[in-house]
């Protein structure tokens, strides 16, 4: 097997501005992933929990760890490499969330933290252009203590009241991708798209770099935040059953620091149905 590595030039090109495309990464292996993603929502059908009606954005959360071909991405070489690349050997696999988008995202960030590099994998199942749901990313924008990336934190909510504009007019990178593509961005870096119709598909793993004992806190907050999706374990069984050696470097920190999460979801899901 060929070994699959970034180059020095987009290493740098993604600490620059926050973001990096990688076109037909995975298209090899479309069909594969494409079948599992569909396999995913039809079981949720087949079992009552959860269809898409095209009136709002669906998710899953966790999602690749309910299919084995989906969980095997964290062994795929070249996911590997790349996200090793960017923010370090051992990093941690922290959830994944698997979408049918509807209309527009406005723009935001994932993650503000300040102290731990978060980064975001994204798959894209469907040719998305710029008036019709691609990604828009507005290079630079998770720079941490920068002027031109805190205005834009405390402004972006209110563009037409600061800046006179709406949120496509704002000045970004727009990302067009076809089905096999791969776009790794910052979780600090703003982020929307626009358009689109209402089958939009696209699917995450979010990573974070492995954590010095000083910052693990950062990892157990990540980790509290999954509460407000019900689940007990930051992993599904699938994810689990299927890891090898090489895979569960990549989930053992989280494992050692998910002791509140049970606990945290079961208020979560006692106050969802008391409404």
């Amino acid at each position: 097997m060929e070994k699959f590595e970034l180059t020095k030039q987009q290493v740098g090109f993604f600490k620059t501005f926050g973001y990096l495309a990688l076109p037909g990464l995975l298209k090899d292996d479309l069909g594969e992933i494409t079948d599992a993603f569909e396999d995913i929502w039809k079981h949720q059908v087949d079992i009552g929990n959860q269809s898409h009606d095209g009136s709002a954005r669906s998710m899953l959360v966790p999602f690749i760890d309910q299919h084995k071909r989906l969980c095997a991405l964290l062994d795929d070489h070249r996911i590997e490499a790349v996200v090793e690349s960017l923010i370090g050997r051992g990093f941690q696999y922290v959830g994944s969330d698997g979408n049918y988008y509807v209309g527009d995202t406005v723009w935001h960030s994932d993650r503000m933290s300040t102290t731990i590099r978060f980064l975001k994998v994204a798959f894209y199942l469907d040719s998305l252009q710029q008036d019709s749901g691609c990604l828009r990313v507005i290079p630079g924008s998770h720079a941490i203590d920068d002027i031109y990336s805190s205005t834009l934190t405390e402004s972006i909510g209110q563009s037409r009241d600061v800046f006179g504009v709406d949120g496509p007019q704002i000045p970004a990178v727009a990302l067009e991708t076809e089905p096999g593509d791969v776009l790794l961005f910052n979780h600090r870096l703003k982020h929307a798209s626009f358009g689109g119709d209402t089958r939009r598909r696209m699917f995450t793993i979010n990573c974070c770099e492995r954590l010095p004992a000083e910052h693990i806190d950062v990892l157990r907050d990540c980790v509290a935040a999954h509460a407000k999706y019900g689940i007990d374990s930051m992993y599904g069984e699938r994810m689990l059953a299927t890891a090898g050696r090489q895979r569960l470097t990549h989930l053992d920190q989280v494992l050692a620091n998910q002791d509140h999460l049970p606990a945290l979801a079961a208020d979560h899901r006692a106050r969802s149905a008391t409404g």
